[in-house]
């Protein structure tokens, strides 16, 4: 099976290009605009492999889409091309709107028109918005409450769109918030991670009890080609790993997993709109026979691990556009933070 891969130099993505890349049946034709978090060092172990093959494009260019599709006689398309980064679509909302749904939407109709076999839309729990108590079932009503979570939400609907006006084999999957190696550090766990082990200040966004389904990224990976493979055209499938844990918890873990004391946490600024809890339900994925199995303890030992043993890989990202980021993102947050226990 020929699948296109967008956004595959990615975290998730580039778990997922490896993944399929260690099975026979798969040949993967890997699309990336390769901006920022995009990052062909995740893709080394891979990069001469027979079955693979690297194409550098954005997924809003119609007619590159169309040409590879064609070219490659692909069977199926799984989407994780996304600008997906919360604190960033408060930045910048536009790009997520172009890359989120525009994108999507040229990505479904090279698909429709060339009689792809299946189409697999990458989504985030986040489209259901803040949940306080209970959790969210497919059927449950969008409630995004973010640029980059509308922005997803816009997306997996146009996709599942598709199916209803045009029988278009779309599925469509909601996961939970993922971790695990190769994620770029602006994410809650590999910041918090790097920060740490450089004994630099942790920027923890409130009071730091929000509250989030952990997911291991091997799980996640997992999930996603059972759905492909598995699913049922015209359903979306949630994803969660059945590790909720408060922010403040999960900071305090990294930091005594790396010997470091609780004094570097800092209670920062929250951002707007921050949603306070995120929980699915995912039985439906469960009764096609895919469950998570690695644990949140293992899994975040082995994440810390991966960070502690590849300075190489993050430290020349954190010194270029990240810097930047960071400083316009925390510099003055953390000037007015609290001290933990102050």
């Amino acid at each position: 099976m020929k699948i296109l891969l967008t956004g595959g130099a990615g975290f998730i993505g580039s778990h997922l290009v490896r993944r399929l890349l260690a099975r026979p049946e798969y040949q993967v034709i890997n699309l990336d605009a390769l901006r920022y978090s995009g990052n062909l060092a995740n893709l080394e172990s891979v990069q001469q492999h027979p079955r693979y093959r690297f194409i550098q494009g954005d997924i809003c260019d119609q007619p590159l889409v169309e040409s590879v599709i064609r070219a490659h006689q692909i069977d199926g398309v799984i989407n994780c091309a996304a600008e997906t980064h919360v604190d960033r679509s408060i930045l910048d909302p536009g790009s997520f709107a172009r890359t989120d749904v525009v994108g999507t939407g040229v990505l479904l109709e090279a698909a429709r028109r060339a009689g792809i076999r299946r189409f697999l839309q990458v989504s985030t729990d986040e489209v259901y918005g803040s949940v306080e108590t209970g959790t969210s079932s497919e059927t449950d009503r969008l409630a995004p409450r973010s640029p980059y979570s509308a922005s997803k939400a816009g997306g997996e609907l146009l996709a599942l769109s598709y199916w209803t006006t045009y029988q278009f084999p779309v599925v469509v999957t909601r996961g939970s918030n993922t971790y695990g190696s190769h994620q770029y550090p602006e994410k809650f766990i590999p910041l918090f991670v790097t920060n740490a082990i450089d004994a630099q200040l942790v920027p923890l966004y409130g009071d730091g009890r929000q509250c989030r389904d952990w997911l291991a990224v091997e799980d996640h990976c997992a999930g996603i080609e059972h759905a492909f493979l598995h699913g049922v055209p015209g359903t979306v499938y949630n994803l969660g790993g059945g590790n909720e844990r408060e922010n403040l918890a999960v900071a305090e873990m990294i930091l005594d997993l790396l010997g470091q004391p609780k004094s570097l946490l800092r209670f920062v600024s929250d951002r707007p709109g921050h949603d306070r809890r995120y929980a699915v339900d995912c039985s439906r994925l469960r009764e096609l026979g895919w469950k998570p199995v690695v644990s949140f303890a293992d899994g975040l030992r082995e994440t810390v691990r991966w960070y502690r043993e590849h300075e190489s890989w993050w430290r020349p990202i954190k010194s270029g556009e990240f810097k930047r980021y960071y400083e316009e993102q925390y510099r003055r947050r953390l000037e007015e933070g609290t001290a933990c226990g102050s």
